[in-house]
């Protein structure tokens, strides 16, 4: 399944060429970027695992079982390489069809989940549809430190953005990252919570559906003119 989505991206890259929407170079620059942004998401997110390992924070709460490789060369740190991917799909389409609002709001979405999950177990979540009290790590579980550390992941990526010329605004960058990452954010507490929790998604299905939610709402700010 990996396989035929990255030979779907490589089609749609060499479509916008042959299409002459984009030169080359265009296509090979986003697949830079997006490679460079995935690079920065996996960093952050081996820091934050390493961080809840070491402090021991929470037992039991590490989705790894299954699907899992090692990314960390021997250091122990592991990340789903499915997770990577189902992050990863929309902000490379949204690089390669030239759509820095999308591309904005998918990094941001996967940027600010990851942060407020793995931050968001150091305090004692809510369900987002009953607001129950649940155990950290129940999939749709929202937390207000968990929240505060999904505002920063975003609102990082959004001065990134504008720091190495994604955006040409600032103001345009920190928008599109703070609302698109965090309603792409709660959107994947809300599936958690409904479709995940009752077994029709899995996690990739939720990250993959927050990230074009996330790509959506970037672009739709962008289109009204934020």
């Amino acid at each position: 399944m990996k396989r035929k989505i990255s030979f779907l991206i490589l089609l749609i890259g060499i479509s916008r060429i042959y299409l002459g929407v984009h030169f080359a170079s265009d296509v090979l620059a986003g697949f830079v970027l997006s490679i460079a942004y995935l690079i920065c998401y996996i960093t952050i997110t081996f820091k934050l695992i390493k961080l809840k390992k070491t402090k021991k924070l929470v037992k039991g709460t590490h989705d790894l079982a299954n699907g899992t490789k090692d990314l960390t060369n021997g250091t122990g740190l592991l990340v789903e390489k499915s997770n990577v991917v189902s992050n990863g799909i929309v902000p490379v389409v949204m690089a390669l069809f030239g759509n820095y609002a999308g591309f904005i709001g998918a990094i941001a979405t996967a940027t600010a989940d990851t942060m407020a999950s793995e931050i968001g177990v150091l305090s004692k979540p809510i369900l987002i549809t009953s607001r129950e009290h649940v155990k950290p790590g129940t999939d749709g579980g929202i937390s207000a430190l968990g929240t505060a550390a999904g505002l920063i992941g975003a609102l990082i990526i959004g001065l990134t953005a504008y720091l190495v010329n994604v955006s040409p605004e600032l103001t345009h960058s920190l928008l599109i990252a703070l609302f698109a990452g965090m309603i792409g954010c709660f959107a994947d507490s809300l599936l958690g919570a409904t479709l995940e929790r009752s077994g029709l998604f899995n996690n990739e299905h939720v990250n993959l559906s927050a990230t074009i939610i996330g790509a959506l709402v970037g672009i739709i700010i962008i289109t009204i003119g934020a």
